[in-house]
Order: C-alpha cells, then structure tokens, then sequence
C-alpha cells in the first residue's frame, strides 16, 4: 500500500508569517504538494511563553534542546513583554490570501497562540467562544469566507473548546495526536466535530533526542511512516525557516518512495464515515513535549 501523507503547517508567529509562509509556499510549489495552513490570526504574545519555564517540567531544556531563539529569533521571544505583541494576520493579509490561491486549504489555528495553550483549562465556554469568534471575523474579512477547520495550539483541548468547535460546524479539526480519523470522546460525552490527528512527531520534538540531529532525523521520518494515511505537522518557524533545507530531503525522499500527498480536507472526504470510531481524547504527557497534550487512545 502506498504511504498517504497530508502535511499540517501551523503558523504561530508574526516572523513565521511574514517569513516562513512565503518560503514554504515556494518550496511546496516546487514539488506540486499542497497543504494545510492554520493560521494564528491575533497578536503574538510569543514572549510570555516563558512563564513556561515554571509551570510546564521539561519546557527549559526543549528550548535548550531545539535552539528556539535561533530558530525563532529574539524578537519573537520578546513579543509581549518587552517588545510589544504584534497583530499577525492584519500585518499580513496578502501572505494569508496568497496561501489559498496558490490551491493550499487555509483554517484558523487560534487567536492568541500562548493564550489558548497556557490559559485554555481555565478558559469559560464564553472566553473561548469570545477567541474563535474574534479569529472567525478576521478570517472571513481576509478570505470572504468561513473557515471550516481548525487546529489548536500545542494540542490543547478542552470540554469548552471541543464545544464551541461544534457549534460552529466546522468539517473537521486537527486537534490531537492519534493514528487514524475519529470522533472525540472527552468525560463521557461524544463530541460530532471529526478529528484528524497528528501521526508522527514533529521536529521540535524529535531534535536532540538521543542523538537526533537536522543530517538524522529524515530517517527517522522515514522509518516511522506507515501505509495509509500519516499526518506530518511541520511549522512555520521551523521548516520554513532555518530547517527549510531539512524539509525539502524529506520531500524528495517521499517523492523517490512515491508517496501521495493530500490536504486534511481530503483525508476528511476519504475517511469512511460509517467506520470511523468513537475514541477517548485525553490530555496527558508526550514525548517530546513539556506540559500536556490531547491524545486519542
């Protein structure tokens, strides 16, 4: 069987929008891949991730690990605290717009990414409807449509948000971290809004790790990549930035070991909806990751 991959770019930061976006879109043109983009349409309040180094075990030595103000830049890592927090999609609505004409799927990963990671347990349903409706309304400004798919920050789910995404009848959501589509089942009640989860790790997780360097971990993708559908989530600020070179050797791999690219909307059409199953969603560590993330088991 031959290996099915849909790639899901997050984009969290103003550079990463700005920079990483536009070389990612002339990277996948290259290869004739499209993706799909989620977009953070908010401010960046990048720098006050820090607070991390607190209340997340481990969130110190992954940003040690993966070189993050080298990957991301200081600027980035200032945004709202010393530096002020930038708008993301207002600054940049011709990147956005470009995505989708250049044939990419385009959704919302958020309003404020560090808000929605950090602060969404505590978050009422009105606080995170108030979020999705503040990006919802930019959204529809900039693309003269409704988004119809959306993807969390870090992973992050709760009652309140998988609620919210109901009500607004999206297609589908690319929330957690699992192996195949499904539908959400969170403290007993079964959420109606599909879920197309994160199969492979992403390269923050995996740079490292036990030796995992950007001239070793092409293999590890390789090896992990099963028959049937994977999901790849790459970032903006990573593939499109200075590990750009790593991600074209893995696209040209996948190419030679003739894989078939789709978006997330396409794994949605093709999931055979009399199948897919109803599986618990549960926030809980992950490797790779500091604090907790929404796994399908």
């Amino acid at each position: 069987m031959i290996p099915i991959l849909a790639l899901k770019v997050d984009v969290d930061t103003y550079a990463g929008t700005r920079d990483g976006v536009p070389r990612l879109l002339e990277i996948l043109d290259s290869f004739g891949v499209k993706a799909t983009f989620y977009f953070s349409m908010g401010p960046d309040n990048s720098g006050k991730a820090i607070r991390r180094i607190f209340t997340r075990k481990g969130f110190l030595q992954k940003m040690i690990r993966t070189k993050a103000p080298s990957m991301y830049g200081i600027k980035t890592l200032l945004y709202g605290t010393i530096l002020p927090a930038p708008q993301i999609a207002e600054s940049f609505p011709q990147i956005l717009q470009s995505t989708m004409y250049r044939g990419h799927e385009v959704g919302i990963h958020c309003w404020d990414h560090v808000r929605w990671h950090d602060k969404l347990p505590k978050m009422s349903i009105d606080m995170v409807r108030g979020d999705l409706d503040k990006a919802s309304r930019l959204f529809q400004t900039i693309y003269h449509c409704r988004a119809e798919t959306t993807a969390a920050p870090g992973w992050t789910v709760s009652p309140a948000s998988l609620q919210v995404q109901d009500a607004l009848s999206l297609r589908y959501c690319s929330d957690s971290r699992g192996y195949s589509p499904f539908y959400p089942v969170v403290n007993g009640t079964r959420y109606s809004t599909l879920q197309i989860p994160t199969t492979l790790p992403t390269m923050d997780e995996l740079l490292g790790t036990n030796g995992m360097s950007p001239g070793t971990i092409n293999e590890q993708y390789l090896s992990l990549i099963r028959p049937g559908l994977n999901v790849h989530t790459i970032h903006a600020e990573l593939e499109g930035g200075g590990m750009s070179d790593v991600f074209i050797d893995l696209l040209r791999r996948l190419q030679k070991a003739n894989a078939r690219f789709i978006t997330l909307s396409q794994a949605a059409e093709e999931a055979n909806t009399s199948t897919i199953p109803d599986c618990a969603l549960v926030m809980k560590n992950f490797p790779g990751r500091a604090g907790l993330v929404a796994v399908q088991e």
